[in-house]
Order: structure tokens, then C-alpha cells, then sequence
């Protein structure tokens, strides 16, 4: 047994709430175990100079862990000092997230995904990409309501996962104690039909045989698959 008391491949409790912010045009806060991140989405009617006059959208993220989420007090980015960690998990969550919508038939709109961790037990990245996809879905279908949009560009959920390998086991969906005694640690992001986005991993504690990859990179997406996609979908009454 592991840590907490689950099986290898048994993920923490995930619960999905949304309409939790009124103002942004959707949100999304997601419990998973002890980590809590809020996500919301803002739809602007503009997109980035690289765009302007192109008629395709844009979707872009930004991402931080609020003082109070960690076992010590974590400094704010302030003005144009982003720290490094911040930067590499605010593109993570864009790039994957723009996989989800076919920006052409977007418009000429920008939609940001504000994605701030509240407590912060492992994972926050991969809950930071599930919250928010739930988010942007919300934020698309109340512009096609309120009649601000014609087509509906979502192609689809994009999901994610962490994982591990620890001991010969592979672990999915790693806590806070987990992560830090990884051989090697995995993030995969897929979409919903099982296509990958993204996967990340680094060895530091030894090094790990291509098969046990192979294997890491199937077993996140089927649970992806099988046990997180439908949840979103269900938090967006799709």
C-alpha cells in the first residue's frame, strides 16, 4: 500500500465545482486529494499582435501559488518578475489547453485561463490543465448562449496526469511525499480521445528503462481515459 492507503494505479478524490467565481465567463475550483487550485476564464476581444488582423484567436494561461498554499510562505511574482517554475507550468497549461479549441474558429479572441493554487499537495500543474479545460469549456458555451459567438470551436477535453516510479512500481497520481521520492516523475497531458499533448519526465534518483516509460505513458492516459475526462465532462453537463 502506498502512503495514503491506495492502490498503485488508484487515484485521490477529484471533485469539480463550478460557478464558483460569478464575474469571469467560467470557473472552475478542483479539489484533488489535499490540492486545491481555482480556475477561471476571461474572454477578451482582441488577441496578440502576432495575430492581429488574422481572424484566429489565441488561448493563454497564468498560473501561481498563492503564499498560503505550501508548508512555507511563497513569494508572489510581482510586475515583470516571473519565476522560472511559474513561466514553464503558465506555457504547459496554454499549450495544452489550445489543443482543445480550433482557434480559427474562435474569432478574434483571446481567452485567459487564471489558474491559482489555493493548497498545493502534489500535482498542481495536471490540476491546474483539468480545471481549467472545464473553465474554458464554461466560458465558450456562455459566449454561444449569449449569442457573442456562432460556432462552437471546442473540439474537445484535454486532461492530465501525474505519475511515478518508485520502487519498481509505477504510481499514478503522486502526493507531495510521493513526488519527492521518485525515481523518476511523470507528466502526461492527452486528450480526450487518448491522443498525447505533452509528457514530462526527468530521472534523478536513477535512471529508467524505455518499457518502464512506455508503460508509465499508457497507463496515465487510459485512467485519463477512463476516470478524469469523464468527470469534466460531467462538471460541463456535456
Amino acid at each position: 500500500m502506498r502512503i495514503d492507503g491506495r492502490e498503485d494505479s488508484e487515484l485521490r478524490e477529484i471533485e469539480i465545482e463550478t460557478g464558483y467565481q460569478p464575474s469571469p465567463d467560467g470557473s472552475a475550483l478542483i479539489r484533488w486529494g489535499e490540492t486545491i487550485v481555482l480556475c477561471s476564464a476571461s474572454v477578451e476581444y482582441r488577441v496578440p499582435f502576432f495575430l492581429t488582423g488574422k481572424g484566429t484567436g489565441w488561448i493563454t494561461a497564468e498560473y501561481g501559488m498563492l503564499p498560503g498554499s505550501g508548508n512555507r510562505r511563497i513569494r508572489r511574482d510581482r510586475g515583470a518578475i516571473v519565476k522560472g517554475r511559474t513561466q514553464e507550468i503558465q506555457r504547459l497549461i496554454g499549450r495544452s489547453l489550445r489543443q482543445s479549441v480550433d482557434l480559427a474558429r474562435l474569432g478574434e479572441r483571446t481567452i485567459t485561463l487564471d489558474c491559482d493554487v489555493l493548497v498545493a499537495d502534489g500535482g498542481t500543474r495536471v490540476a491546474s490543465i483539468v480545471g481549467g479545460a472545464v473553465a474554458l469549456r464554461l466560458a465558450i458555451k456562455r459566449q454561444i448562449v449569449e449569442r457573442k459567438m456562432k460556432d462552437d470551436p471546442f473540439r474537445g477535453f484535454v486532461s492530465a496526469l501525474s505519475l511515478g516510479f518508485i520502487d519498481d512500481r509505477i504510481l499514478l497520481d503522486l502526493c507531495y511525499e510521493e513526488d519527492s521520492a521518485a525515481i523518476m516523475d511523470m507528466n502526461v497531458v492527452a486528450t480526450e480521445t487518448g491522443e498525447l499533448v505533452e509528457v514530462q519526465a526527468s530521472a534523478e534518483g536513477g535512471t529508467v528503462s524505455i518499457e518502464n516509460v512506455n508503460s508509465m505513458t499508457e497507463k496515465a492516459v487510459s485512467a485519463i481515459m477512463e476516470f478524469i475526462v469523464p468527470l469534466q465532462r460531467e462538471a460541463t453537463s456535456e
